[in-house]
């Protein structure tokens, strides 16, 4: 029985049916495992190696390239052997967010942590860090791209989207975000945002200017509504109805993908802030659909962060 003296402590036996190049293949990976070999370290050269264990370098040569093959260790150049695999013993130079996560979960379970107890204490200390992105939660997807444009349009922040399903069902999507949601819905999100961080209601603008617009219309027009939301143009139509009356005629357009439309035999075109640029007419106009005020809002939250 030989035993290698220093870092590595590995034990050999001639008198036994296991070849040594496997037990010093397996003995090593066995020091991998239970941390004795961090990631990163260096392994004896194959000449030292075979000195202290009183074994053939060829013995430890052809183990070592077994555990290279294996994944378990990476030859770097111009250096001897070092455990891991080349991205995993990057952890004195982190090159990438996996490698930092990697080493974070390493680092945690050495100190005794649990997997569970090191997401809840990231989940805490993530929801704690100040926004950095808008979230929308609205369940028409056409209303909520209308929102999210608007609000990074106006307040140069990310603004990403989702139904109120997936808000309640992955209460991660709250991280690092500023909720936003319909006003009458705040105290929906309650159970699903930070106390720190509530989330902000979204005040619509009214359509009175687009009425009286209409109002003023001295002969009998067409007027065209055009909008990336089934719901925006519901509720025109029925805001409309009044100044609409038999004497106009109401053209809903609904916009399901980008594309130029030319409404050119319309006399008056209401555009929501993501379809004006595609609607090519002298007489449209812009319907923003979020309140200045709202806005205003936001902006202000966002700069107390």
């Amino acid at each position: 029985m030989r035993k290698v003296r220093g870092q590595m402590q590995v034990v050999l036996s001639k008198d036994s049916d296991i070849s040594l190049r496997q037990q010093l293949a397996e003995q090593i990976v066995f020091l991998i495992t239970t941390g004795q070999l961090q990631a990163g370290a260096e392994l004896p050269s194959v000449r030292a190696l075979g000195r202290l264990s009183k074994v053939h370098h060829n013995t430890v040569s052809e183990a070592y390239q077994d555990l290279v093959r294996r994944g378990w260790l990476t030859r770097r150049r111009g250096s001897r052997l070092v455990v891991g695999t080349e991205q995993a013993t990057a952890s004195t130079k982190l090159s990438g967010l996996d490698d930092l996560i990697n080493e974070t979960i390493q680092r945690a379970r050495d100190m005794g942590y649990t997997l569970q107890a090191l997401r809840m204490r990231v989940r805490e200390r993530l929801l704690d860090q100040p926004p950095d992105h808008l979230l929308v939660v609205e369940e028409e997807p056409g209303l909520r791209a209308i929102i999210c444009k608007e609000l990074h349009e106006n307040l140069g922040w990310p603004a990403l989207g989702c139904s109120p399903d997936d808000f309640a069902r992955e209460p991660g999507l709250s991280i690092g975000a500023q909720v936003v949601l319909a006003n009458h819905l705040v105290e929906t999100a309650k159970p699903f945002t930070p106390q720190n961080r509530p989330a902000i209601g979204i005040v619509y603008s009214q359509a009175a200017e687009q009425v009286n617009r209409i109002k003023k219309l001295q002969n009998p027009s067409i007027v065209s509504i055009v909008s990336v939301s089934e719901s925006a143009l519901r509720t025109a139509r029925s805001l409309f109805a009044p100044a609409i009356r038999r004497r106009h005629t109401l053209n809903e357009v609904l916009v399901t993908q980008d594309a130029t439309i030319a409404l050119g035999n319309s006399d008056l075109i209401f555009c929501d802030t993501v379809t004006f640029g595609m609607v090519r007419a002298r007489s449209k106009e812009h319907y923003r659909l979020v309140t200045e005020d709202c806005l205003a809002h936001i902006a202000a939250s966002l700069n107390q962060s």
